[in-house]
């Protein structure tokens, strides 16, 4: 079966894909859709089915506030103590 890809749409075959947060994609359209830096699969995050590199990602949709609420809500999440 051909998947397509989500960036492009156009099929990506077997022997060319690149299986990243369940979705197959062209090896040059995996890329950060802010600074286009080539990702590797599964080390990125996404946002809006697009993928972004950490940095981007944290800069773009991070937290924005800085002080204890944000420091805390972070901990509690992560399980930091």
């Amino acid at each position: 079966m051909v998947g397509y890809c989500p960036i492009c749409g156009k099929p990506v075959y077997f022997g060319e894909k690149k299986r990243s947060l369940g979705r197959d994609y062209h090896p040059l359209c995996l890329k950060c859709q802010k600074c286009n830096r080539q990702l590797t699969a599964g080390q990125h995050a996404e946002y809006d089915e697009k993928p972004y590199c950490s940095h981007c990602y944290l800069k773009m949709f991070g937290p924005r506030e800085k002080g204890p609420f944000v420091i805390l809500t972070l901990m509690s999440v992560t399980g930091c103590r």
